[in-house]
């Protein structure tokens, strides 16, 4: 059974830091395209980043592009989301999402393009 579970979220001070973990089961995480999606109350959720099968390639929306960096570990089948000298505006809750069917090449980075999604976390930046 495919499943995907976050982990690490928290409230945090602006400015601090926090590492968001995605724990796969039931499939080889490197083997597909793993992104992170982020909803604050009242927006529509949006790409932060992903991180590639092929070439373990990364994307950063403008937004986190230079604060976060996304990650891969194989051997435990598990994507990591480092956020550091966070706002709050990065306030929402953090998902994680796996593109099974390659969806990306033909829909791009939106979430129509991900099928398999965790739980989510919810991060709160706030002094």
């Amino acid at each position: 059974q495919v499943q995907l579970v976050e982990s690490g979220g928290g409230l945090v001070q602006p400015g601090g830091s926090l590492r968001l973990s995605c724990a796969a089961s039931g499939f080889i995480l490197d083997r597909y395209t793993i992104a992170w999606f982020r909803q604050a109350p009242g927006k529509e959720r949006e790409g932060v980043s992903y991180i590639s099968s092929k070439d373990g390639g990364t994307y950063y929306a403008d937004s986190v592009k230079g604060r976060f960096t996304i990650s891969r570990d194989n051997a435990k089948n598990t994507v990591y989301l480092q956020m550091n000298s966070l706002k709050p505006e990065d306030t929402a809750v953090y998902y994680c999402a796996a593109d099974l069917w390659g969806r990306m090449v033909v829909a791009g980075f939106s979430d129509v393009s991900f099928s398999s999604w965790g739980q989510g976390t919810q991060v709160t930046v706030s002094s």
